[in-house]
């Protein structure tokens, strides 16, 4: 997993994005659920929260999915998290 703060050089491809910015838990989990739902298989969903336990959240729920987290990035106050669909 990959801590960066902003150097968007090398970022994943997103197909899908979403913006849970101030949103609390559960929120952001679960619409990042129901995108991934609508996924294939490979994709890459970017999910922009400002949740300070976010990244604990998203780390916990693929864990517990199967999908991948492929990094998370502070961007200031907001952290993008990307998820690959399992």
């Amino acid at each position: 997993m990959n801590m960066q703060s902003s150097e968007a050089g090398d970022l994943p491809v997103a197909h899908t994005e979403i913006d849970a910015s101030g949103l609390k838990c559960p929120l952001p989990i679960l619409r990042a659920k129901k995108a991934l739902a609508q996924m294939e298989s490979g994709q890459v969903l970017k999910v922009v929260t400002t949740d300070n336990h976010a990244e604990r959240d998203f780390q916990a729920f693929c864990k517990q999915t199967g999908n991948s987290l492929l990094m998370q990035i502070a961007q200031g106050e907001a952290v993008w998290h990307f998820l690959q669909r399992r």
